[in-house]
């Protein structure tokens, strides 16, 4: 698993999907994912440290995992199919390790919201190089 780091979200709001890349942590390779105007607008919030007088549905994802006793270690962008990226929520209780499926989008937002590490899978990087 690669670490990644998100290096920048593309807003337009006249656009119903918007982009966020992410960069390897100690390499060059990056990529982009489209994402929602929502994801993009928690993500951007969440970066600027702005808070919402309610909580979000990340911010309710998170409550509900930390109420269950559990925490996002990370997130990983597991795998890229006819140009849809997967991710997968990596949660740990009592020692155990439950992966979640996810959109990228909302695992990352999430990732964001819990300051927890973004991976990629090697696999990723060789279906776009191929």
């Amino acid at each position: 698993m690669i670490p990644m780091e998100l290096t920048r979200i593309v807003i337009c709001e006249t656009n119903d999907e918007q982009v966020i890349v992410l960069k390897e942590k100690d390499g060059d390779r990056q990529f982009p994912i489209q994402i929602g105007i929502f994801e993009a607008a928690a993500i951007d919030r969440k970066i600027r440290g702005m808070r919402t007088p309610r909580p979000l549905t990340h911010d309710l994802l998170d409550s509900c995992i930390r109420s269950l006793g559990a925490s996002l270690t990370r997130v990983v962008v597991c795998d890229l199919s006819d140009g849809t990226f997967f991710a997968k929520l990596h949660l740990e209780r009592e020692g155990k390790t439950t992966e979640v499926d996810a959109r990228p989008s909302d695992a990352i937002a999430l990732a964001i919201a819990t300051q927890s590490p973004i991976f990629v899978e090697e696999k990723v990087f060789e279906t776009m190089a191929g």
